[in-house]
């Protein structure tokens, strides 16, 4: 990263006391360098990564970063606060803050920074010398790896020294390996939790005799993988090497990060003692690991007790505890500790129920379709928009396309359209089966959604076709197996039984009485007027606005999604879609208008998180409101409910129809009677807006507390805890 930080990027001063204002500070840093073009384009994109997740990490370290259109070259900016910025971490503030931007569509550039930013991270004598580097060209060479931390003996200090290898990360073995052996007492070791101020003992391994232990180092092979595939992924591997390398063993860790990653070799698998899984996204191609001893944990084990896991795994060595081999076609319903599981379960608890798991299941299929839903339905948009409302009555642009007319490249976004729409049902039926059975349950779960589609079952006969092919693929594995016929099991055997058994129930058994309850609920709802639309949009309304992004909110966006999912949708199918979507909108719109009428009410982190609101409430991202929900849940969410209730409920009076599943405003031309549309929107955005204000003005202070008034007119609460968070209900 030698051309991606440089002293000017640098505030060893940042005076900032929120994570948004620090965002601005370091930005406007790059701004003066021409790396980036729009600043608050830039920071409205970061405020949108925010909001997925936050990006504090335990140890004082914060590092909000995004892609953004507004970036010309990837981009690093480093700020150090001696007050502490709240980036959302559990162990509390972060004083040392990383921006990252990366041109939209650098993939590569963004992730590689982030991980290699995070491995750093994992370097106790690295964010020492961050801490104590007394200018900022120093920083930035510490940063980029120009020079390598090391403590001096006997004193504590931390200082910069020339790295070995100019070209070298700090976080490399043999930057690692050139840090003064005499650690200062009280000095973090490279094995321990980033941010640490000291050391932590590594436990030795108990159960391992002498008399028992293997020729040689104990080898370990682990994985590490997290929901983003950045920070804990690479922080996660770095901890468990430093801890390795401390308790005396080998240990090659393969990081299964977002921009994919490098598989072990067979030979080191084969050759491993022990596999540790450090992970909270399943493993992919899990079955190389099988028939070692193992230890399955999440990814922030990994990452504060590596030394833990290497001891625990040995002593499962010793002890002869081994997962059964998967080509022994068991173990898929065998918990977390086993090392095997489905998906759902490797990412869960074990002593989840069925509900939980079914949920999950469910949500699984609902994830892999939406990309489908949100293509296929926004390419159909554009066809009716640019080829009107018969362009479905159009041939097939095999047959006719001219390059001049406009019928014809609408005929040809809509028919793609309609292809990847095809997708939905098969694409959900077979996701859920590999959220129940990991890879084998693919084969069945496509084939049975696709029947569900040649019956006329759709949506529910995908939901059904899923659930059958998951639950058929599980009880073969469940089966002991010949050892002559193991080999062929994952590639023959089990798709061909159960491809057949899942077939046989689609066609024969259950497939006709789905049809007829699929034909019965679209008769239902193309019969729908009057009192029986607006209550339907009213709880569609509730619906999308009570968990903002979760399992309820998706359940009734992919009942409306299915409603269109079809060549030629009815009238009914396209305003429950549009009442859905008015109502998903709602929510941030509401509480970016809040926080710009009365801001002071609201902290100033959250006035900043209401400015990101208006661009995410009008693209319909329902999550913008998140913070303000998580903040204060019994006044947000019921005022939230109320006002997508009203927008749901005046969408279906109004008549507006929607083709596409997504898009927001910008989709607002390709709705029918948009401008009542919009009416419906702002009624919901002034009713939430209204009781959220009533509710928060009722709030009473808490004891102790005393309102002061802000640079913006603003008020926030005083107390004499100096990190006092904003008081929820």
């Amino acid at each position: 990263m030698s051309d991606m930080i440089t002293a000017d990027l640098v505030d060893l001063d940042l005076s900032a006391d929120t994570k948004e204002a620090a965002a601005r500070s370091l930005a406007e840093r790059m701004v003066a360098q021409g790396r980036v073009t729009d600043l608050d384009g830039f920071l409205a994109d970061v405020a949108a990564r925010e909001a997925q997740m936050p990006t504090g990490l335990d140890g004082g370290i914060g590092i909000p970063h995004c892609r953004s259109a507004h970036v010309t070259e990837p981009t690093l900016a480093f700020g150090r606060s001696a007050a502490g910025i709240d980036f959302g971490a559990p162990d509390g503030p972060a004083d040392l803050i990383f921006l990252i931007a990366a041109p939209a569509g650098a993939d590569d550039a963004h992730l590689t920074i982030l991980s290699s930013l995070a491995r750093q991270l994992m370097n106790a004598d690295f964010t020492a010398a961050l801490r104590s580097v007394p200018d900022a060209e120093g920083a930035a060479a510490l940063i980029r790896g120009d020079e390598a931390p090391r403590v001096a003996g006997g004193t504590g200090a931390v200082s910069a020294a020339p790295a070995s290898d100019d070209s070298a990360p700090v976080s490399d073995d043999s930057a690692s390996a050139s840090y003064d052996s005499a650690v200062a007492p009280g000095a973090a070791s490279a094995g321990a939790t980033a941010g640490s101020t000291a050391a932590a003992p590594v436990p030795a391994p108990t159960a391992a005799p002498a008399d028992s232990a293997p020729a040689g180092p104990f080898r370990i092979v682990a994985v590490t993988s997290c929901p983003t595939g950045i920070a804990h992924t690479y922080m996660a591997a770095e901890s468990l090497e430093n801890a390795g390398r401390e308790a005396g063993v080998e240990i090659t860790v393969e990081p299964q990060g977002s921009a994919g990653f490098t598989r072990l070799d067979p030979a080191v698998i084969a050759a491993a003692d022990a596999v540790i899984f450090a992970h909270d996204v399943p493993v992919r191609e899990k079955d190389r690991f099988a028939g070692k001893p193992t230890v399955d944990v999440g990814v922030k084990a990994g990452i504060n007790r590596p030394a833990e896991l290497i001891a625990e795994v040995r002593a499962k060595a010793a002890r002869g505890e081994a997962t059964a081999p998967a080509a022994a076609g068991r173990g898929a319903g065998a918990g977390r500790g086993a090392g095997a599981g489905t998906p759902v379960e490797r990412t869960g608890d074990s002593t989840e129920g069925y509900g939980t798991k079914l949920r999950k299941w469910l949500m699984s299929g609902v994830s892999y379709m939406v990309p489908f839903v949100a293509a296929g339905g926004l390419l159909i948009a554009l066809g009716f928009a640019i080829g009107g409302y018969k362009i479905n009555k159009a041939p097939s642009v095999m047959d006719h396309f001219l390059w001049t007319q406009a019928d014809s490249w609408g005929a040809l976004l809509f028919q793609i359209g309609g292809v990847a729409f095809g997708f939905l049902v098969p694409v959900l039926a077979g996701y859920i089966a590999y959220g129940m059975a990991d890879r084998p349950g693919l084969v069945p779960g496509f084939v049975g959604g696709a029947i569900s589609l040649t019956i006329n079952a759709g949506f529910l006969g995908g939901l059904a076709a899923g659930l059958i092919a998951g639950g058929v693929v599980m009880a073969i594995q469940r089966v002991r197996i010949p050892a002559a016929l193991r080999g062929i099991m994952p590639v023959v055997v089990i798709p061909l039984i159960s491809s057949a058994i899942v077939g046989f129930l689609m066609f024969v058994v259950i497939g006709k009485p789905i049809a007829s309850a699929q034909k019965a609920m679209t008769d239902w709802l193309n019969g729908l007027t009057g009192t029986n639309a607006v209550l339907l949009g009213t709880l569609l309304g509730l619906m999308m606005c009570f968990d903002l992004g979760g399992p309820v909110n998706k359940v009734a966006y992919t009942f409306a999604t299915a409603g269109i999912a079809v060549s030629d949708p009815g009238d009914s199918a396209m305003k429950i879609m549009a009442a859905v979507m008015a109502a998903g909108m709602v929510p941030p719109l509401a509480m970016a208008l809040a926080t710009t009428v009365r801001g002071k009410l609201f902290t100033p982190t959250e006035r900043e998180n209401g400015k990101a609101a208006w661009v995410l409430g009008a693209s319909f991202i329902s999550e913008g409101a998140i913070p303000f929900a998580a903040a204060d849940p019994l006044r947000v969410i019921p005022s939230s409910m109320v006002g997508g209730a009203i927008t749901g409920a005046l969408s279906m009076t109004f008549g507006a129809t929607l083709r596409a599943p997504h898009g927001g405003i910008f989709v607002v031309p390709l709705i029918g009677n948009p401008l009542l549309y919009l009416v419906a929107i702002a009624a919901g955005v002034c009713a939430t807006t209204a009781l959220v204000v009533l509710l928060k003005g009722l709030r009473k202070p808490a004891p102790g507390t005393t309102p002061t008034e802000t640079a913006d007119g603003g008020t926030t609460p005083t107390a004499p805890e100096p990190e006092e968070q904003p008081v929820a209900a």
